[in-house]
């Protein structure tokens, strides 16, 4: 279970009924066809292929929806409806969380259509497809970092619209979730003895996620390790930085208890 995924899923749910009304606005023009059955390979005009697709994304048969779009464009290539297939088989490859096929789907659109109005979503069919993946912090976080270039790159682009404000709410999380990520390993690293390792990942907390929740929690590991070196002026600026900034944590609280105890001739706040 994603733990980001869980904790935003009210948030998400906005912008893919969004979706679903742009894909109900991608098939305005083609009311008129009839499914004719749903065999992606067999050959039908345009307007009943595409026609077809939608029934079966309304139906929730998402995979056979996006089979159905791809099929629109490979037997229309040049046809007007080619571009809205193209975008709502990335719609459909999402919403049945094959969030892989999704990317290339929406990447394909992005690559042939770069300036086409429905670009954002585009877009943001991709960031939220990394999004969904992220894993809990034990694991490898590959998909973590795509999540956050490509939430970057929607932010970057498309300022102010209502994806790039989604888009920074998720980059919030998803940098606290890294911090979560780089504050684990450097917990096992001072757990094994190794202080420096472990000081390098706690830095990379402060230095990189500052604005995150677990900065406290660094500066405190910060003290501690540099106390276990032997270098207390160190632990003490450490500890000061953290009674200054977090002068209420509870990490400040435990970093002037340690240092009470173990550099006494030091000033922790």
């Amino acid at each position: 279970m994603n733990p980001i995924s869980c904790m935003n899923r009210t948030a998400i749910r906005p912008f893919i009924l969004a979706g679903a009304a742009m894909a109900a606005a991608l098939t305005t023009a083609a009311c008129g066809g009839g499914a004719g059955g749903d065999n992606a390979y067999v050959a039908r005009d345009v307007e009943t292929l595409y026609t077809a697709a939608k029934d079966r994304l309304d139906r929730g048969d998402t995979r056979l929806a996006a089979a159905l779009f791809d099929e629109v464009e490979r037997q229309h290539p040049y046809s007007p409806w080619a571009r809205r297939a193209q975008l709502m088989s990335a719609f459909s490859y999402y919403v049945a969380r094959d969030y892989n096929q999704a990317i290339q789907s929406a990447q394909r659109f992005l690559s042939i259509h770069p300036g086409n109005k429905d670009a954002p979503y585009a877009y943001y069919l991709i960031a939220q497809s990394y999004y969904e993946q992220i894993s809990d912090v034990e694991r490898d976080q590959a998909i973590t970092r795509q999540a956050m270039d490509a939430l970057t790159e929607i932010d970057r682009r498309f300022p102010r619209t209502q994806y790039a404000a989604d888009a920074r709410i998720k980059l919030d999380l998803v940098r606290d979730h890294l911090a979560g990520k780089e504050m684990e390993i450097g917990r096992h690293y001072e757990r094994s003895g190794r202080w420096l390792a472990a000081q390098i990942r706690f830095s990379n907390v402060i230095e990189d996620y500052t604005t995150t929740s677990h900065t406290p929690e660094a500066l405190y590991r910060l003290a501690e390790t540099n106390l276990a070196l032997g270098l207390p002026e160190e632990a003490q600026k450490n500890a000061a930085v953290l009674g200054s900034n977090y002068p209420g944590s509870e990490w400040y609280e435990k970093a002037y208890e340690l240092m009470q105890e173990h550099a006494p001739g030091t000033d922790a706040s």
